[in-house]
């Protein structure tokens, strides 16, 4: 009996979460419908409710906006744009940090998120994951002696809340690992291993032991 009902929460947690949050991510990019006149509205036209519509407009709308600004007159116009929000003391801030974060995240040329690494943490002798985001700079740079990384250090199961950490380049691993086999890694709380042993952590190991 026990047994049955394991087997039955394997296959129905997956799949209910799935939908959960399915269901949010779609709820919430409907919302860019209520950017649209009543008249519009696909409850107003169809007489019902329906779900996903304003998830294909936005997606439509992130498509054809980076479409236009990959051109020479859409770079102007961003410009322009931008120069206006410069100009607005309080929305310049927000908007400028925001901005240098996802710049540095889904920049195909960045550092950030792009490896995943292997760390002693929280003391010597503990191991987890962690992922490359970058070198520390300004005033903060200068106070640190040899080449030093920044690494963010997520927590479990939650991997979007975590550590800010600065550690000597020396001391980490960089694992044969994609980024998403990483996060499915720590999200699993170890339970799904990558595919594949690290070399280099297996040799790190055995050197510490010796």
């Amino acid at each position: 009996m026990k047994r049955y009902f394991i087997t039955g929460l394997l296959i129905w947690v997956p799949l209910g979460l799935t939908a959960w949050v399915l269901k949010f991510l779609i709820g919430t990019m409907d919302q860019s419908l209520l950017l649209l006149p009543d008249r519009f509205q696909p409850e107003q036209i169809l007489g019902m409710k329906v779900y996903g519509v304003g998830t294909i407009l936005t997606l439509l709308v992130v498509f054809v906006t980076g479409l236009m600004t990959a051109n020479i007159i859409g770079q102007k116009l961003l410009s322009f744009w931008e120069g206006v929000l410069w100009r607005i003391p309080v929305v310049k801030s927000i908007y400028w940090s925001i901005k240098q974060v996802s710049d540095t995240i889904f920049s195909s040329q960045g550092e950030a998120f792009h490896k995943a690494l292997l760390i002693q943490y929280p003391r010597k002798g503990l191991w987890t994951i962690a992922f490359m985001t970058g070198q520390p700079g300004g005033d903060v740079a200068n106070h640190l002696d040899g080449r030093y990384i920044s690494v963010y250090v997520p927590t479990t199961p939650n991997p979007t809340s975590g550590f800010f950490l600065m550690m000597p380049k020396d001391d980490v691993i960089e694992l044969d690992m994609s980024v998403d086999e990483a996060l499915k890694y720590i999200i699993s709380m170890g339970v799904i291993s990558p595919n594949g042993n690290n070399k280099n952590f297996t040799n790190k190991i055995d050197s510490e032991k010796k």
